[in-house]
């Protein structure tokens, strides 16, 4: 169960951290009715390319240690473990860099759809 994203690129929506309309973020506004409507062309990629930069950014140091957290083939996970591999002090600070970090996985996908095919579209369940 979950909410998921079909097309040139698949995957899962992250549970509690991560909004059917994060596309929007990379410079294309999904159409909805029941359903979120994306297509990026090859002239989005510089926007994505932009917004993934800043994920990272945002992420800092955060980001190597998310990876090396998720690197891990982890099936789940909560944010107690998460707060505590990154040594983080509240639970705001995790919500806020797992949403990064589940963003900035959308972004790649996105990315690297435009890469290789030269546009990328999906629909985003809500």
């Amino acid at each position: 169960m979950g909410r998921h994203y079909t097309g040139d690129i698949n995957g899962k929506f992250w549970f509690a951290v991560q909004s059917s309309n994060d596309a929007d973020f990379f410079g294309v506004e999904g159409v909805e009715p029941e359903t979120l409507e994306y297509r990026f062309e090859e002239c989005d990629k510089p926007k994505v390319k932009q917004g993934i930069a800043k994920c990272k950014k945002v992420l800092g140091s955060k980001y190597s240690k998310l990876q090396e957290f998720f690197n891990n083939e982890r099936d789940c996970y909560n944010d107690e473990e998460v707060r505590a591999y990154l040594k983080l002090e509240t639970q705001e600070e995790t919500r806020k860099a797992l949403m990064w970090y589940a963003r900035l996985e959308l972004g790649n996908k996105i990315l690297e759809c435009l890469d290789y095919k030269g546009y990328c579209s999906f629909t985003a369940e809500l």
